[in-house]
């Protein structure tokens, strides 16, 4: 089953400096039909303006994942952690048994990001935080692992849950085949661009649910980004 949300139709938050859309029920947006997928809590689609963000604050068991679309956000917690994610590039904070953080838009321009937020395997943790840089031509014509608790390779960002994100940029024409193993459920994001998803046509940023396949071709006319996440199901 491939379930299809329009980005127009995912919840929405605005302020003077934030203008949010939310995947899933989160802060002031509630519906009991769009609490998470699976492990997936949250996925919120942020532009902050330049010179604004999120002042310190905390968090507890939840690995937050986040992928930056244009831009670039500072990170800062009190663990002493201090980097700046840029466009493209992944940052993974394990909030474990707790944590303090800031993330700003230190840029003259608005920042665009992705923020994930995945329930861990194992609570109380201990806290850390990480961020890589994923240069596009590695993403080129293939789905890049970003961050996962599942696969180990060089470079990908840990995450203490039995889940991957993945990240790939697609040539104009160019096509994505994706085998889904038994039992796991995906969801994934057209970060630039639409696409095609098994026949169904999936617009920018919107958000596609995945059941019950055990194979995706994804396909677009023109050059396209995604950003998908495969996941544990059953719960």
């Amino acid at each position: 089953m491939i379930q299809v949300t329009p980005f127009e139709r995912l919840g929405a938050f605005k302020n003077g400096w934030l203008n949010a859309r939310h995947h899933f029920s989160f802060s002031s947006y509630y519906d009991p039909e769009r609490m998470g997928f699976g492990p997936l809590r949250v996925w919120n689609d942020d532009r902050i303006e330049a010179g604004t963000g999120f002042d310190m604050h905390g968090h507890r068991d939840m690995e937050i994942i986040t992928y930056v679309r244009r831009g670039a956000i500072t990170h800062t917690d009190h663990l002493k952690n201090v980097g700046r994610t840029e466009a493209g590039d992944v940052q993974v904070m394990s909030a474990g048994r707790g944590i303090m953080h800031a993330e700003h838009n230190q840029e003259r321009e608005a920042t665009e990001l992705f923020q994930i937020w995945i329930e861990p395997a194992r609570r109380g943790i201990t806290p850390a935080w990480a961020a890589r840089s994923f240069p596009k031509d590695e993403r080129a014509g293939r789905l890049l692992p970003l961050a996962s608790g599942r696969m180990t390779e060089d470079g990908v960002l840990p995450i203490h849950q039995d889940a991957t994100l993945f990240g790939a940029s697609m040539a104009a024409g160019k096509g994505l085949e994706v085998e889904i193993e038994p039992g796991r459920i995906v969801y994934l994001v057209p970060s630039a661009g639409s696409i095609v998803v098994n026949g169904i046509a999936v617009p920018n940023r919107a958000g596609v649910a995945i059941t019950d396949e055990t194979k995706l071709t994804i396909s677009g006319t023109d050059a396209y980004d995604i950003v998908l996440a495969d996941l544990p199901g059953g719960k």
